[in-house]
């Protein structure tokens, strides 16, 4: 559940001229160059040392975190490819959902051992570690990935992740690649050609991220949803954008509604 962020395109009428690849008032993020500028949060911290150990480590595939600049938003390398509504093209067809599995994947055996020191925390979790957790994307959706071709080559919008089980980001995942949806809009809005085969969507995917059952992964999706709902109300309460925006407007009322949905609808995929 996030806001669209769009990362390809021109950059503007020069070669440092900014242009918005988000124009959002509760959140605009700007491009100048080869730089993205993008509003702080309170646990901003803890997400620039993650990008930090994700560089130290060759992880090639997020961006870099350069500062802050004088405006008060933090600067980040500027990923070059497609992403936002168009990504959803990219997951249509097997390759495209692998190669989301395999990043996934990836990203989760660079951060297995990473424990973050700054005390900024987290957004909406009290980040608390368990054992086998490890730091959760969060939102690790088609169009959080910057796209070339049929290849995911990098992954955006890092602003909530939370330590927790790596289940989490694959559930998170498959709710909108499986996709847990109604036939109707995964037509429609996720451009599936026909009906998807959820079941046969669920385990490719889960393969490609090197899981070797899908045993309550369906409950998994599920329990996420809710997770998500529950933590995209929480920070509405408290006043953060753009949840309270979405609080306003019934998009939550909308993903309590998907949840429902999904509940009724589990024999769907296996």
């Amino acid at each position: 559940m996030t806001a669209t962020y769009t990362a390809g395109g021109p950059g503007g009428s020069g070669p440092s001229a900014p242009s918005f690849l988000q124009d959002d008032p509760h959140r605009p993020v700007v491009r100048i160059g080869d730089t993205v500028r993008r509003p702080l949060h309170a646990w901003s911290a803890t997400v620039h040392e993650l990008l930090l150990h994700l560089e130290a480590v060759g992880f090639p595939y997020s961006p870099r975190f350069l500062g802050i600049d004088a405006d008060g938003r933090e600067v980040l390398t500027y990923l070059d490819g497609e992403s936002g509504g168009a990504a959803w093209h990219r997951v249509v067809a097997d390759a495209g959902l692998v190669a989301m599995a395999r990043l996934l994947r990836e990203y989760h055996d660079a951060v297995r051992d990473f424990r973050p020191a700054a005390p900024a925390g987290w957004a909406a979790d009290d980040g608390t570690f368990e054992v086998g957790e490890l730091v959760c994307h969060g939102d690790f959706g088609p169009w959080n990935l910057v796209w070339r071709g049929d290849r995911p080559i990098g992954i955006l919008d890092w602003d909530y992740v939370y330590p927790g089980p790596p289940v989490h980001d694959v559930a998170y995942a498959l709710e909108y690649v499986a996709p847990f949806r109604d036939d109707r809009y995964s037509c429609e809005s996720l451009h599936h050609p026909v009906p998807p085969d959820r079941r046969r969507r669920l385990e490719t995917f889960a393969g490609g991220y090197g899981l070797t059952t899908v045993d309550g992964l369906v409950d998994e999706v599920i329990e996420q949803q809710r997770n998500v709902w529950r933590r995209a109300r929480q920070l509405a309460a408290e006043g953060r954008q753009p949840q309270l925006a979405w609080q306003e407007s019934g998009v939550l009322d909308l993903a309590g509604e998907r949840l429902a949905w999904s509940r009724a609808n589990r024999h769907l995929f296996g």
